[in-house]
């Protein structure tokens, strides 16, 4: 099997990036990102603090998270309640970033990521994807863009979903998933040794995805 590990801060233009390059390859694409957003939105739902480390592995054994592809496009189910716009809240966000940096949230998704690129030509995309779950795929890319481009992508696709949310929030929130991504202890948010880095920063989306696509055919 063909794995592309795609790496990168929030607000980069991963999913929609990564999901387009593996229409254009005939690829699945897996958004790893969404799994730990279900997670989070099971503690937001159920009043758990989600940097509970002790809180949050206390209740994994009550969770399903399940990806499945309708027409190519991907749905996250979370006990059998299809959640892919619920976990695109901001709310949702900063859950998924404090519930990723716990080991034990991090082991419980580990198995199912792997087991996906183990039986599909698979673009997944990801914090942590090139250097632990995927260190052997073909292809290792790091996504990136400057913090306020990222922003004002994130705020517009806010905007277009009824959100109330301001420019300023989205920025400081942005920065703020950004350190504790590249902090945590458990796989830290860093481009791989072998990856390729790819900066969108001024791209319009069809550039990007051209960009990405381009690239992902080079290192195949």
């Amino acid at each position: 099997m063909i794995n592309v590990a795609i790496d990168g801060p929030a607000g980069a233009g991963k999913s929609t990036i990564a999901r387009a390059a593996a229409k254009e390859l005939g690829f699945i694409y897996v958004d790893t990102g969404a799994l730990y957003r279900a997670v989070g939105v099971y503690c937001l739902r159920n009043n758990i603090t989600t940097t509970d480390a002790d809180g949050v592995g206390a209740v994994l054994e009550n969770i399903t998270v399940e990806l499945k592809f309708v027409d190519g496009v991907q749905h996250v189910y979370l006990n059998g309640d299809d959640v892919s716009t619920e976990i695109r809240l901001p709310e949702a966000s900063m859950a998924a970033s404090n519930v990723s940096a716990i080991p034990s949230v991090r082991a419980f998704l580990f198995d199912l990521q792997r087991d996906i690129a183990a039986k599909n030509n698979c673009i997944m995309d990801g914090r942590d994807i090139g250097t632990v779950v995927l260190p052997n795929a073909k292809v290792k890319i790091f996504l990136t863009a400057d913090p306020e481009e990222r922003a004002m992508r994130r705020f517009i696709e806010l905007q277009e979903k009824g959100s109330t949310t301001t420019y300023e929030e989205v920025l400081a929130d942005l920065k703020v998933r950004d350190y504790n991504d590249s902090h945590r202890e458990i796989a830290p948010l860093k481009p791989a040794e072998d990856s390729v880095t790819v900066n969108t920063t001024g791209n319009t989306l069809e550039e990007s995805i051209k960009l990405m696509i381009n690239t992902i055919k080079e290192k195949m």
